[in-house]
């Protein structure tokens, strides 16, 4: 699939970079990953953050003292994570087709990953995380609300990159999600450009 090459290839490109220039969790994370913890809190299982990048996202939801694993399709991006998170689990994998058996995880998020995919690829990956959470597990993920597609050549500093990101609107979203069998968790704190499902 030359379209999860590209992403990874350009990945790579940019992960030191990406890492260095990308640091600092937000308010709005705070909110949205301690919510998620205390909905999680207790169940055993991992929270996956899928597209994890270099462990940004994956160190906020481990300081909430989640057993978390990051998984994501570029080996360079992994290796930055490991380096700079070296008592997490980190894996090569991707969000399509995750390596992980079915209902062993009590959360999967999501956060800002599933923008690279073609749209009519997103129902795959909307699929395989209903299949790996377990039955009332939830589902966060962020993305970028509009409805347009960009061609991305170039990325955190310049390095070279051959991505598309795909703008989303939420009602969208939810459909692909509940087509996959997910349910909308409504809560006042999550805003248009994040939403919580629970399966």
């Amino acid at each position: 699939m030359s379209y999860l090459d590209d992403i990874s290839t350009s990945y790579d490109n940019v992960a030191v970079s990406y890492a260095e220039l990308v640091v600092d969790g937000a308010d709005w994370e705070v909110e949205a990953f301690d919510l998620l913890a205390k909905l999680v809190a207790g169940s055993g299982r991992p929270v996956l953050d899928v597209g994890c990048g270099p462990g940004r996202t994956t160190g906020l939801l481990a300081a909430r003292d989640l057993p978390v694993v990051g998984i994501d399709l570029s080996p360079g991006m992994i290796e930055v994570a490991r380096r700079d998170h070296p008592d997490l689990d980190f894996r090569v994998g991707s969000m399509t087709a995750l390596d992980l058996p079915d209902g062993s995880a009590s959360a999967v998020v999501s956060w800002w990953s599933i923008i690279h995919l073609p749209r009519d690829v997103v129902p795959q990956a909307f699929a395989e995380f209903h299949r790996v959470l377990a039955p009332g597990g939830f589902l966060l993920t962020g993305f970028h609300v509009g409805e347009q597609s960009t061609h991305k050549t170039s990325g955190y500093g310049g390095h070279p990159m051959n991505i598309y990101v795909h703008r989303w609107t939420a009602p969208a979203l939810t459909e692909i999600a509940v087509e996959a069998g997910l349910t909308p968790y409504q809560v006042s704190e999550i805003p248009e450009d994040r939403l919580l499902f629970q399966k």
